[in-house]
């Protein structure tokens, strides 16, 4: 019997210890952990009938691939290169893929792959890059962790002519948690283009025509209107009480001109590039759509109207450039035309949102609540809104520190810029006066015209 038990209790004790040295055993599930960030650098240049990419990603992002080790995890750099091609087919070539006059490049070739250390710089240019990838590989000596290694790759599509038109669709977000990539393609003429994007931005035209930018930032200002409630939010409070043709046109065109300026000028650079400057906007363009409710419920007058809605316009402008700022990147040489075309999707997106808000508040004002009191209650909700929006704005840019820029002459320079600039406007908002003065003169004039004598 005592045998017996002895037997059972080492057996348990065999599989407690078992059980001990798993959990104890060192973690090697984390060589194929995803990387929280990866950077990717990639060139293209077209050069006769060949497309060359160049790629460099790091290899800890390669997941899955078992390569040759030494030691407490150094990479045999002489035996690693089969499997570099297979993680550069695996992790990249599968996920991307380049277009010539829209039509699909299938026929690539992974030219060279080789390893390269964390602080190598001959990514700098396109011909460094190259030499380096095609020259002779580190030492087999070189003792370098894997997951701290670059992979440098060369690829070749075949293409009918260097001068065709390309673009890329990059599905690269798979290597990291945030996944970033830096593309310069190289055109004819030793001209580049550079663009940085998070993610899977969807398809780049490496070099746009005019009419693919404009079709892309009409797209863009179309849906940045409809996805910015706060956007929505003022523009339904300037229409609320103004439901007829006269008083929409005269609103939409001056708030329209004034974010036209802003934006424009905020893409060339004449904003401020503090970082508070971003929160103050948004505090100020929550701040406009409580003033404009509060004066709906206290009772507007188109005449005043349309210039509260110039002068918010501006703010407004600024923050349209936020969310262009990352995309003028994709303009090409078409910056200007981009700028318009941006310009031209937000008055499309007005455009759609008054023509289904003007006609909901009329149901509403006739059949649901009075006009008077409507036009309270819809104020009053906004305002509530907005409010909030405000106070978590304001909270926010109280966190940055504003700090006072010194008077020197780089400064009273800026001080004549923006000086001048708030002439012009002022000179914009007195012709816009005289035009809508005289609108209004003419409707007046028509209305009493119209009216039956008694």
């Amino acid at each position: 019997m005592i045998p017996m038990i002895q037997r059972i209790f080492r057996l348990r004790m065999a599989i407690a210890l078992g059980a001990l040295a798993v959990v104890m055993a060192p973690n090697t599930s984390t060589a194929h952990e995803i990387p929280s960030t990866v950077t990717v650098q990639v060139y293209v240049r077209a050069e006769g009938d060949v497309l060359r990419m160049l790629i460099r990603a790091p290899l800890g992002s390669m997941r899955d691939i078992q390569f040759p080790l030494r030691g407490p995890g150094y990479l045999v750099i002489d035996e690693a290169e089969p499997f570099l091609r297979d993680a550069a087919t695996l992790w990249l070539v599968d996920y991307l893929q380049l277009f010539e006059n829209d039509q699909p490049l299938r026929d690539v070739d992974v030219v060279a792959t080789r390893v390269s250390l964390p602080s190598d710089r001959s990514f700098v240019t396109f011909d460094d890059a190259v030499t380096h990838i095609l020259g002779p590989p580190l030492p087999s000596t070189t003792d370098i962790v894997w997951q701290q290694a670059m992979m440098d790759v060369v690829l070749d599509y075949q293409i009918q002519s260097a001068d065709s038109r390309f673009s890329i669709l990059s599905e690269l977000a798979h290597l990291g948690l945030t996944t970033t990539t830096v593309l310069r393609f190289d055109l004819p003429g030793s001209e580049e283009r550079l663009y940085q994007f998070t993610g899977n931005p969807g398809l780049v035209e490496l070099d746009p025509r005019w009419w693919q930018a404009a079709i892309q930032f009409v797209e863009l200002g179309f849906f940045h209107i409809l996805d910015g409630i706060d956007h929505l939010l003022f523009l339904l409070c300037l229409v609320i009480p103004f439901r007829r043709i006269v008083p929409l046109i005269t609103l939409v065109t001056s708030f329209t001109i004034a974010h036209s300026i802003t934006l424009g000028a905020s893409a060339f650079g004449y904003a401020p590039s503090a970082l508070w400057f971003p929160p103050l906007v948004e505090a100020l363009i929550a701040l406009s759509i409580v003033f404009m409710a509060l004066e709906n419920i206290v009772g507007a007058n188109l005449q005043r109207r349309w210039m509260v809605a110039f002068g918010f316009g501006l703010v407004h402008g600024f923050g349209f450039s936020f969310a262009l700022r990352e995309s003028l990147q994709f303009a090409g040489a078409h910056l200007v035309w981009s700028l318009l075309s941006f310009n031209v999707g937000v008055e499309i997106g007005q455009i759609a949102v008054l023509l289904v808000s003007v006609p909901l508040l009329a149901l509403l004002f006739k059949h649901v609540l009075a006009e008077r009191l409507g036009i309270i209650l819809l104020s009053a909700l906004i305002a509530h809104t907005s409010w909030h929006w405000m106070t978590e704005r304001w909270e926010t840019l109280r966190a940055f520190a504003i700090q006072l820029p010194p008077i020197d002459v780089i400064f009273l320079l800026t001080l004549t810029r923006w000086a001048m600039a708030i002439l012009i406007l002022l000179g914009i908002a007195w012709i816009l006066r005289g035009l809508f003065g005289k609108l209004e003169d003419v409707t007046g004039r028509r209305a009493s015209e119209a009216q039956p004598e008694l």
